[in-house]
């Protein structure tokens, strides 16, 4: 894909809410509910991370059954997950990190793809490649907020979706932040509303997360 239209297209992703949920789906009807007290709560954009087995189908199911949402797959780890992710219907690819492979094929996938960095060098590399728009993987573990406002000014030109550690008390300091778009997190995918399939407990934090204010 090229780079322009690349970004572009991850831009308008990221722009879509201010925050990016971070699904783990137990099994595609888990998946389709989640999905949909998320859209009801105006989050649109949603991750479903590969970490499970019904994920891929869990995706194809929401693409197909959740009007508004807008799926991609996370926890890309291998190229091979890049195709089996676009065939099942997600619209964009997040991944933890970024090998010199995953990075290559990333650079190709057919739908935008926000590759994970946790240092200043790496996404050095990624910017190289014409990625301009990054994950910071795990935020609050490598420097979150603090680490973010010390490189806007070297990487100008670099916009990030912070994930990891962050929640409704810690989101509005990354958003704050001239080069965050978003944050992505799961706070309000809470583990007892899920097991209760409280999912319009669901749709009531996700409607407070839609509150937040973007800089």
């Amino acid at each position: 894909m090229n780079p322009e239209v690349r970004h572009a297209q991850v831009l308008a992703t990221m722009k879509l809410a201010p925050v990016i949920p971070v699904l783990t789906v137990s099994d595609v009807e888990d998946g389709v509910a989640q999905a949909a007290a998320l859209v009801a709560g105006g989050l649109l954009a949603i991750e479903v991370t590969l970490r499970t087995a019904a994920a891929l189908d869990a995706i194809a199911a929401i693409a197909k059954r959740v009007p508004g949402a807008h799926v991609g797959a996370g926890t890309i780890v291998e190229p091979g997950q890049i195709g089996e992710a676009v065939a099942a219907g997600a619209k964009f690819l997040v991944s933890p990190g970024a090998s010199p492979r995953l990075a290559e094929a990333a650079a190709e996938a057919p739908v935008p793809f926000l590759p994970g960095v946790a240092t200043p060098t790496e996404a050095m590399a990624l910017r190289e490649r014409g990625f301009r728009a990054l994950k910071l993987f795990p935020a609050e573990a490598v420097g979150g907020a603090k680490l973010l406002a010390s490189i806007a000014a070297p990487l100008p030109d670099l916009v990030f979706c912070p994930t990891g550690g962050i929640d409704l008390a810690k989101a509005p300091s990354y958003l704050a932040l001239s080069n965050v778009i978003c944050v992505g997190g799961s706070w309000m995918l809470p583990k007892a509303a899920l097991e209760a399939r409280d999912y319009a407990r669901v749709e009531a934090l996700s409607r407070e997360a839609t509150r937040l204010l973007r800089s």
